[in-house]
């Protein structure tokens, strides 16, 4: 089990925004999911993996596979009182779910 955000890096964000972005991102996954998959996801660590897009296409594209694979999506808007404008898509939690489901989807991607 696992979980992935994904991070938009046309923004540039300064770490402490991408860290404050993820979290945001990890947590509301979290709470959309199944109580069963929290529980086996913290039981084996909570494994969580931060990858990068190119742009908020990217992003969107990303958040419609991973939901046709079935699986819990979080996109986080940011409220725009720092860095970014209200309403900027910072990011994306999928999961925790399976890693090889989610791998399917994001595989491919990057690392941060």
């Amino acid at each position: 089990m696992k979980q992935v955000i994904i991070v938009r890096s046309d923004l540039k964000l300064p770490k402490g925004k991408m860290s404050a972005q993820v979290a945001h991102a990890s947590t509301e996954a979290v709470l959309r999911s199944h109580k069963d998959d929290i529980s086996v996801w913290r039981k084996g660590g909570m494994k969580k993996i931060v990858l990068k897009v190119a742009n908020q296409k990217e992003l969107l594209k990303y958040k419609t596979l991973a939901e046709d694979h079935g699986l819990v999506t979080a996109l986080i808007t940011d409220a725009g009182h720092t860095v970014v404008e209200p309403g900027t898509m910072t990011c994306l939690g999928i999961g925790p779910d399976k890693e090889e489901k989610i791998d399917m989807v994001t595989g491919k991607l990057k690392m941060v």
